[in-house]
């Protein structure tokens, strides 16, 4: 079973940022706050990232090559 096959069984195609803030084994207000900054962990998850209303998730797929390679594109971060 792959990481993202894992992820999309157990969260969902989509994750929200608790979950995400779980599965990288920070604070929710941590994850925020690093999404906000201008570091390399907060572009990758602004990339993931998909606002339905008020409410942001992340796309449970991207998040799995962020968790694999170190980086949403492919290349190692």
């Amino acid at each position: 079973m792959t990481t993202e096959q894992a992820l999309v069984e157990k969260y969902g195609p989509l994750m929200t940022l608790l979950q995400v803030a779980e599965l990288l084994d920070r604070s929710p207000e941590g994850l925020r706050i690093t999404i906000r900054g201008s570091n390399a962990l907060g572009r990758q998850l602004m990339q993931a990232r998909v606002k339905i209303g008020r409410r942001v998730h992340f796309k449970a797929g991207l998040i799995a090559r962020l968790v694999d390679c170190g980086s949403i594109d492919g290349s190692a971060a």
